[in-house]
């Protein structure tokens, strides 16, 4: 099996990539919705983050918006929130990878693969990138995105450049839809001998 990392920016469309591998039958990790399940309702981090950070959690479970301004530009508690979680993910990862274990390929979405030294962990990367002023123009479209907000961010992010500098493959993201699809229809090609049938 070839475990092909996928990972970019923030607003540089890595969601929307990971779908078109899904579409093209390939299993897809995406470490954001782990985190995000391990965070929900019922989720096994809920009761130990609000022992942390009191007021932060709720029915819904964590308050993302709550906890990022909690931990945000706050490196000592960005680290025991990173240190809670990643193992927890981690976890996840191993499982997702026994389940599919007969697959070809599969694909692991991580936003932070180069910054939190994942990058080792896999056999191939695959960057998305657009330019600068596409990104910022989707990120200050978010809801409750501010400039100040998106700064401290990309702060936390190895520069798009030096990521598509070390990347296997770099899927641009910054034009029509088509474009993007057949890289990624090129890359699963290439991963898993489609070319040769």
């Amino acid at each position: 099996m070839i475990t092909l990392g996928l990972t970019g920016s923030i607003g540089m469309g890595k969601t929307t990539v990971a779908g078109m591998f899904s579409e093209e039958g390939v299993p897809v990790f995406d470490a954001d919705a782990a985190v995000h399940r391990l965070q929900g309702p019922g989720g096994a981090l809920v009761r130990l983050i609000e022992a942390q950070f009191p007021g932060t959690t709720g029915e819904a479970g964590v308050d993302r918006t709550a906890l990022g301004e909690a931990v945000l530009g706050e490196s000592e508690k960005l680290r025991w929130l990173e240190a809670l979680i990643h193992p927890a993910v981690a976890r996840e990862r191993e499982e997702f990878l026994a389940r599919h274990a007969a697959a070809p390929m599969v694909v692991l979405d991580i936003p932070l693969l180069f910054e939190k030294g994942g990058w080792d962990k896999v056999d191939k990367v695959a960057v998305v990138s657009a330019p600068a002023e596409i990104q910022r123009a989707r990120v200050l479209a978010r809801p409750g995105m501010t400039e100040g907000k998106f700064a401290k961010i990309l702060a936390l992010q190895m520069p798009d450049a030096d990521k598509r500098a070390r990347a296997d493959f770099v899927i641009p993201t910054g034009g029509d839809i088509a474009t993007t699809r057949a890289a990624v229809a090129e890359i699963v090609a290439c991963l898993t001998g489609a070319h040769d049938s």
